[in-house]
């Protein structure tokens, strides 16, 4: 059985494969997804449906070459934690953009149940604005 840091490298290498259901596959039912306050898509969302649609779709539509680099992923227990970078073009003015970024995985039983995103929202939205 993989370790949760496994879990969590593969959501990752899923994204860079253009494997959209090696993405989903570790998010519970009732995920908890929470994107960082003043980052454009702030709030919380639940479930894998919510999040696809809230997160991933809404990242495609409105931004070139959108990106996560993960320079590290460290677990502790059922916490794993992710850390990179973002980068993307923003659509609608063509500005992009570089910010650090934390990722804080919950999992049970190998299934993500929670995630919180902590970044530099200054840095996203000098791009949209």
């Amino acid at each position: 059985m993989p370790t949760n840091k496994e879990i969590i490298e593969a959501h990752y290498a899923g994204f860079v494969e253009g494997d959209f259901a090696a993405v989903m596959a570790p998010f519970a039912d009732d995920i908890v997804w929470t994107e960082a306050d003043g980052f454009p898509l702030a709030g919380t969302y639940v479930g894998p449906q919510a999040v696809a649609e809230n997160v991933f779709a809404a990242l495609q539509r409105d931004w070139d070459g959108y990106a996560l680099v993960v320079d590290e992923v460290l677990q502790d227990g059922d916490t794993v934690v992710a850390v990179g970078t973002y980068s993307g073009t923003y659509k609608a003015t063509g500005r992009d953009f570089s910010a650090r970024v934390v990722h804080v995985w919950r999992l049970r039983d190998g299934m993500a149940v929670k995630f919180e995103q902590v970044t530099d929202t200054a840095m996203v939205n000098a791009a949209i604005d």
